[in-house]
């Protein structure tokens, strides 16, 4: 079958579904990412806080924002199953997704600062660049795992 029919009976393909999820998951992404460095912004200028650990807990932040949103609107058909079991599949996922994070922004921070001639501000491309990077983690393997149960239509 190519598509599902609603209940006005219109076809509508498949990929059209996958492709309005995968902009929802987005407009979540980019909820979280903005509460994520407004977070880390201000522990790192107001507080003076060390990057990692200001990361470590605007991330945190983020993924919180992101599962509720996920769970509730980019995958309503989820909440069929246990919200305990998706719950720990999408924190796993977040935390490697940290991890993945966390080393790209210790890594890229001080080469960017050196690029844009000012160290203190070398985070700002790092989560940048390290952001776009665990996107694609976090959708990929979200979608095949945490809420592998939800059908494609």
């Amino acid at each position: 079958m190519l598509g599902t029919r609603n209940r006005n009976l219109i076809v509508i393909p498949r990929w059209q579904n996958e492709a309005g999820r995968f902009l929802r998951f987005l407009a979540v992404g980019l909820s979280g990412t903005l509460l994520d460095f407004a977070i880390l912004s201000v522990l790192k200028t107001w507080f003076g806080w060390f990057t990692l650990v200001a990361n470590l807990v605007s991330y945190s932040c983020g993924i919180l924002n992101n599962y509720l949103l996920s769970r509730y609107w980019v995958y309503p058909e989820a909440r069929k199953e246990g919200s305990l079991q998706q719950g720990v599949r999408f924190i796993l996922i977040s935390l490697v997704g940290l991890l993945l994070n966390n080393l790209l922004v210790f890594a890229l921070e001080a080469p960017a600062g050196w690029l844009l001639a000012n160290s203190h501000y070398g985070y700002i491309p790092a989560k940048i660049i390290a952001t776009g990077v665990v996107l694609l983690w976090n959708f990929f393997a979200n979608r095949f795992w945490t809420f592998s149960k939800v059908p494609n239509s």
